[in-house]
C-alpha cells in the first residue's frame, strides 16, 4: 500500500496516476471535500482517509493498513504534513518520497519576498490600505491579526465552503470582503476581481502554475499591482521528484527493495 498526501491538484492527479499504473492507495486529504474531489468509492484500490493525522495516528494509520511508500504531494506551504510524515517514515523504516511542484519565475520587478503571514502583512499595509489576499483561509487569523493591516481594508479570496465562510466571519470579514470561489482563475479573471475590489496590492504565495502563482502575478503586472508573495518553507527532503515519471520509478525501485 503507498500513502499518498494528496493535498493539492497535482497530489489527485498523481494518485489517479499510481492507480492507473496498478498500485493500491491509500490517499490522505484534509476534508470531505478533498475525499469528493479524488472520487472517493468509486475507483478500486483506492483508500481515503479525510481526517487530520497526527504523528501518533499516522503512525498507527501506517501500521494498520501496511503501508510500505509514502509519497508526500501536499502543498508546499503544510510543512506540518511534511514534517510528520518524514518522522513516521524515519520511526517505521519506511520510504519516503516528496513530490515537489515547480515554482513559478519571479520575474516581476514589483514583487516584494516575505517568509511569514505577519511580514506579508506589515508588507502589504506599506503598499497600500486596500490588500486583495489570496493565500487562502488557514493562516487567514494570523494576517487579520497583525497590528500591521489595522485600518486597511482586506479582500480575502477562499474555497466557497460553509466552513471557510464561517470562518472568515469569525475574523471580522463581511460579505463584501470574502470572495468564495474555487481556483485557480486566469489571467484576465484575477485582473478583473483585481480592478473590482480597486486593490493596491495583492499577497499570495508561490505554489506553482497549478497554485495559480503565474495568472496572479500576470494580471497584477498588467494593472501595475505590487505583490507581496510569501516564499516557500525549506525542508530537507531526503529523495524528492519533480514529475510523475520520477515518481513512477521511485516506486518501482523501492517495491524491488522490499521484495528482495
Amino acid at each position: 500500500m503507498i500513502f499518498v498526501a494528496a493535498g493539492t491538484q497535482d497530489g489527485r492527479e498523481l494518485v489517479d496516476t499510481l492507480l492507473d499504473s496498478g498500485c493500491e492507495v491509500a490517499a490522505s486529504v484534509v476534508s470531505h471535500y478533498g475525499e469528493q474531489l479524488l472520487g472517493g468509492g468509486r475507483k478500486p484500490r483506492l483508500l481515503i482517509n479525510d481526517k487530520p493525522l497526527s504523528s501518533e495516528a499516522m503512525q498507527e494509520y501506517f501500521r494498520e493498513h501496511g503501508v510500505t511508500l509514502c509519497i508526500d504531494a501536499s502543498h508546499p506551504y503544510a510543512v506540518n504534513v511534511s514534517e510528520n510524515a518524514m518522522a513516521v517514515c524515519r520511526a517505521l523504516g519506511v520510504p519516503y518520497l516528496r513530490f515537489e511542484r515547480d515554482l513559478t519565475a519571479l520575474d516581476y520587478e514589483r514583487i516584494i519576498i516575505v517568509h511569514s503571514y505577519e511580514e506579508a502583512a506589515a508588507e502589504a499595509a506599506r503598499c497600500g490600505r486596500r490588500i486583495f489576499l489570496t493565500t487562502g483561509s488557514r493562516n487567514l487569523k494570523a494576517f487579520l491579526e497583525s497590528p500591521s493591516v489595522k485600518g486597511c481594508e482586506v479582500t480575502a479570496r477562499v474555497l466557497p465552503t460553509a466552513k471557510v465562510i464561517a470562518l472568515c466571519e469569525r475574523q471580522g470579514l463581511t460579505p463584501g470582503q470574502i470572495v468564495a470561489m474555487q481556483g485557480p482563475f486566469s489571467t484576465e479573471l484575477n485582473a478583473a476581481m483585481f480592478r473590482h475590489y480597486e486593490a493596491d496590492v495583492i499577497v499570495t504565495k508561490n505554489s506553482g502554475t497549478l497554485g495559480g502563482t503565474d495568472t496572479k502575478l500576470l494580471a497584477a503586472s498588467r494593472l501595475g499591482l505590487p505583490v507581496v508573495l510569501i516564499d516557500r518553507p525549506q525542508l530537507a527532503y531526503e529523495h524528492i521528484a519533480r514529475s510523475f515519471s520520477e515518481v513512477l520509478k521511485f516506486v518501482r525501485e523501492h517495491g524491488k527493495e522490499q521484495q528482495s
